[in-house]
């Protein structure tokens, strides 16, 4: 593992923002890096610590393969959006994107988005309702019933996403980081509000189907982040 800012150019970057992923860290950074050491595409994984208050820095250390650098960059503005966007403003990679540390979307899925975005796709996002998708394992009905109140005022903005919160999403580079210097949102709507604006340049999200797991351990609360996540959606909906 590496703690620098700016780092070498790559074909790919994978970031996974972290708040306190000291246990469930460690095997998904280790399945990224092994799966990334056999494609044929020079990449990287940046892991950035969202002020964690665990050991979520430390058990980095070790990390890492042949061809494929492990960095821990920090953040000490709170929310998964702020560590998202510090990630991707400091690549110089070609592309670029995210993917969350609980490892429930799994992470040979990128062998889909990696051809997609090599043809040109603006941005190449996992989906839970593309067709051929399905769940392995299933979210709570709290968590369901949310998902669709956050689904129906998502497509006031970008109708066109049947899913816009699974939490493995990448970009052509240059084109996300000129897109994220517009972007406020922190909380977990932060990835709504860059779809929304790649689409008002004109760009439009592919869809590639998962087979997706429910993995105990989210830091989302329903109770203290739905609200606001539903106010985000709506602000997002205004902007111009």
């Amino acid at each position: 593992m590496t703690s620098v800012l700016t780092r070498p150019p790559v074909d790919l970057e994978v970031i996974f923002p972290a708040f306190n992923e000291e246990h469930r860290l460690p095997s998904t950074v280790s399945t990224a890096v092994d799966h990334l050491a056999r494609c044929p595409w020079s990449s990287a994984v940046v892991v950035v610590d969202n002020d964690s208050g665990d050991r979520t820095h430390d058990v980095l250390d070790g990390y890492g393969a042949a061809g494929v650098e492990v960095y821990a960059i920090g953040c000490s503005d709170h929310g998964k959006g702020a560590a998202v966007r510090r990630g991707m403003a400091t690549s110089s990679a070609r592309f670029v994107g995210f993917a969350d540390a609980d490892n429930a979307t799994p992470f040979d899925t990128v062998d889909q988005v990696m051809p997609l975005l090599r043809q040109g796709h603006a941005a190449v996002i996992a989906s839970r309702r593309a067709d051929g998708a399905s769940y392995e394992i299933e979210q709570s009905a709290l968590r369901r019933c949310g998902g669709w109140m956050f689904r129906a005022l998502a497509r006031l903005t970008v109708p066109d996403i049947a899913d816009t919160q699974c939490g493995f999403k990448f970009f052509d580079g240059p084109l996300v980081r000129e897109v994220i210097d517009d972007c406020r949102i922190d909380g977990f709507a932060f990835d709504v509000e860059i779809l929304a604006r790649l689409a008002r340049r004109g760009h439009r999200a592919t869809e590639v189907p998962v087979a997706w797991s429910d993995v105990p351990g989210s830091t989302f609360s329903a109770r203290r982040d739905g609200l606001r996540s539903m106010a985000d959606l709506i602000r997002i909906s205004l902007a111009r």
